[in-house]
């Protein structure tokens, strides 16, 4: 999640309530005037050959904080049983701030509650994030650390956290955020101290040896189309796997702004090109936010944003599923961190769809752009 996201967790209390009325998961979608098939995203998914169509998803004493307990049982059915999700990821209990508040006294709740609810529902689970500079605990930012005092500092922590979860998570988001726009390190405790290439090393380095059935992924955003910040992560899978060090993914975080949205060719250049690295790609943090209030006109720009990223990931080998962050607008970070934004997901507050959910399903059969009567891995055109 971008730099921000520690503020959306913390003003959670200040996003409107939802208006939880008659409103239904399986409803028309507000403004569209259509039904969609019902078989869920996920079902979708996998017939296009995805693993996973998924939503993250906080436990239910974080959301408490948005002041919408009378909404958890029709989300709770939407999220868990109605198929339309085959994955999760705990959106924030995983984080360093909540998993190691104190150096050396870690607390796992928030995690387990939804790695729980993953596997009770039979959901996959990506696992989300170990280093990162933000929502990172004050101890460490505040530290005065020798390289060697550090480097005991994220191996500690990975170990702990990695031993925890082992063998529960499909993959890890090992590092996240590493990058400025233009290419160079972001500027952090980690790479103040240690410098950009040895704390991301490490990290994969102390990863590897303690869960070794977890993909590692390096996860970002603004890598949904090609630039100086894509090149640089290009870099960084090249010269990670120069050193025989195991990084098996990269997360394309996708919060998109539904009126300045990428093409799908610009999707598409940006995951093949790391998809031709070797690695698996995966939109981890999909949402498209608009300038509020929602309007036929955004909605409208907001499914093809939606459709064009889930698109290209359909139309590459190597992009193998799809997360959106959380699936309820009122469940979002963007109004907390982003003033005048909102309606980024895919439900609306009263439960009932955004068009952008049909411009999903379209882009999962086959009706975007660009094909060609084959889907991505020789899946042919189907109907549902």
């Amino acid at each position: 999640m971008q730099t921000k996201s520690l503020l959306s967790f913390l003003a959670l209390a200040s996003v409107p309530l939802a208006s939880a009325g008659n409103g239904n998961g399986n409803g028309h979608d507000k403004g569209s005037g259509k039904s969609c098939s019902h078989k869920g995203l996920d079902w979708y998914a996998k017939k296009a050959g995805l693993k996973y169509f998924g939503a993250a998803t906080d436990s239910p004493g974080q959301r408490e904080r948005a002041g919408l307990e009378s909404a958890y049982p029709k989300y709770d059915e939407i999220m868990w049983k109605s198929g339309e999700f085959g994955q999760t990821t705990p959106t924030n209990g995983q984080k360093w701030l909540f998993t190691e508040p104190t150096q050396g006294t870690f607390n796992f709740t928030e995690g387990d509650i939804v790695v729980s609810l993953a596997h009770q529902h039979h959901k996959l689970l990506r696992c989300h994030a170990l280093v990162w500079h933000s929502q990172l605990a004050p101890w460490v930012e505040a530290g005065t650390w020798t390289k060697d005092e550090l480097r005991s500092v994220i191996v500690s922590h990975i170990t702990n956290v990695m031993t925890h979860y082992k063998g529960q998570c499909y993959a890890w988001d090992v590092v996240n955020e590493a990058f400025n726009e233009d290419g160079t390190y972001r500027e952090s405790v980690f790479s103040t101290v240690l410098g950009g290439d040895e704390f991301i090393q490490l990290a994969f380095e102390t990863a590897s040896k303690l869960d070794p059935q977890a993909k590692l992924y390096y996860n970002d955003y603004n890598l949904e189309s090609p630039s100086a910040k894509t090149e640089a992560v290009r870099k960084l899978v090249r010269q990670l796997q120069n050193k025989k060090i195991k990084i098996d993914g990269v997360g394309l975080q996708a919060h998109l702004t539904a009126e300045s949205r990428p093409t799908l060719d610009e999707h598409v250049a940006a995951i093949k090109g790391f998809a031709e690295l070797g690695v698996e790609v995966a939109l981890t943090e999909l949402d498209v936010r608009l300038e509020m209030p929602a309007n036929a006109t955004n909605l409208a720009q907001q499914k093809e944003a939606y459709k064009n990223a889930v698109g290209a990931c359909v139309q590459v080998d190597g992009c193998i599923g799809v997360t959106i962050w959380d699936f309820y607008d009122p469940f979002s970070w963007v109004p907390a961190v982003f003033p005048g934004e909102g309606a980024a997901l895919l439900w609306f507050d009263d439960f009932s769809r955004h068009p952008a959910y049909e411009g999903v399903v379209e882009a999962l059969t086959n009706k975007t752009q660009g094909y060609n009567g084959k889907g991505p891995r020789g899946v042919k055109r189907w109907v549902a």
